[in-house]
């Protein structure tokens, strides 16, 4: 952790918990971060790791399956063109937002509490980000041709149609993702440089030497880092919004009842921050425990990351209660049954 990153000790507000425990320095919060990644692996995290390798092994076997059968295992057919993949990309999307504001417009904020959190956080959108990306690749039905989405000189003067929400996907999440990546990386270059210091083995001095970029913590490289965090802050906050309305632009611009709605870029919006600060919570908490961080991911960070969910949840249910009267209000005999069959068809368990 950096001390130019708004560390604060035990002088904190009396009205609200500290962001550190007391009793921590600098000296000792680096102390006990870097020994987290510095010292050997724990048991519980190879078993850890062998599990969710077995789970990457089901899902290569689904998409094995996938691509010698076809996307109609899903249920796809006329006029139901969107299915399983539809609903992985709007979600895996959502939860890599709760990074970027973290990162991002907390930052500009000035928000303190953010520096415990925004690390893992930022790595979490990188992860949600790549598992995104899969499911419009699979659910084209060809993704060995996927690369036609991509506007690219060629012989036959074939353009990918500008006016379908896939392609505008592919824009704004191969810019997210980009964006997502150099904010990540670039606020990890002074924590590399310190385990590059710490760090005892030959072969971790040279790796992290190599990801420090050279990093001494001279006055002009924190000049230069925060000028480029800044900038990359500012880069990433219009993304936060942008990207998952153009993700909702998916829905909204088809003729299909319950889904042709302008409350849906907003919609959406809140939708992802509310589900992704939920997964940082979900990771947060077991993560403070099992390595012992207690005092630096405290009742403060868990607090307001409580106060955004409420917030995000009550614009979501607000956006559920529009659907529901503008189905209403519309005079629309198939919006209504949009309506009555979600609340009273097969899906009807998901309202009680």
């Amino acid at each position: 952790m950096k001390a130019s990153e708004g560390f604060q000790t035990s002088a904190a507000k009396p009205s609200q918990p500290p962001v550190v425990a007391p009793g921590h320095s600098p000296g000792s919060v680096t102390d006990q971060i870097t020994a987290v990644v510095l010292s050997q692996t724990p048991r519980w995290w190879w078993v850890a790791f062998g599990f969710s390798f077995l789970l990457v092994m089901v899902l290569l076997r689904a998409l094995t399956k996938l691509l010698f059968e076809g996307t109609g295992i899903w249920g796809l057919n006329i006029p139901v063109g969107w299915g399983f993949a539809i609903v992985n990309f709007v979600w895996w999307i959502g939860i890599g937002h709760a990074g970027t504001l973290i990162s991002a417009i907390l930052l500009l904020l000035r928000q303190e509490w953010r520096t415990s959190i925004n690390r893992f956080a930022e790595a979490m959108t990188l992860f949600a980000v790549a598992c995104a990306g899969i499911f419009p690749l699979i659910h084209v039905g060809r993704p060995w041709l996927a690369y036609w989405l991509l506007p690219y000189p060629n012989t036959m003067d074939l353009w990918p149609q500008f006016r379908s929400p896939l392609v505008w996907d592919v824009f704004a999440v191969s810019t997210y993702a980009t964006v997502s990546l150099l904010f990540w990386y670039v606020g990890l270059i002074p924590d590399m440089a310190t385990l590059r210091d710490r760090a005892q083995g030959q072969f971790a001095k040279i790796a992290y030497g190599f990801l420090s970029m050279g990093w001494r913590g001279s006055a002009t490289h924190w000049h230069n880092y925060e000028t480029a965090y800044l900038l990359l802050a500012g880069l990433a906050t219009p993304l936060v919004v942008s990207v998952h309305t153009v993700v909702s632009f998916d829905f909204a611009v088809g003729q299909l009842p319950g889904w042709h709605a302008t409350i849906f870029p907003p919609y959406f919006v809140a939708g992802a921050i509310f589900a992704g600060f939920a997964m940082v919570i979900t990771l947060a908490v077991p993560l403070r425990s099992v390595f012992g961080l207690k005092d630096f991911i405290t009742t403060r960070h868990l607090q307001n990351m409580g106060k955004i969910l409420l917030a995000t949840g009550l614009i979501v249910a607000y956006g559920y209660l529009v659907e529901i009267f503008m189905a209403w209000y519309s005079g629309n005999w198939f919006e209504q049954f949009m309506i009555l069959n979600r609340i009273q068809g097969p899906y009807q368990k998901q309202w009680m």
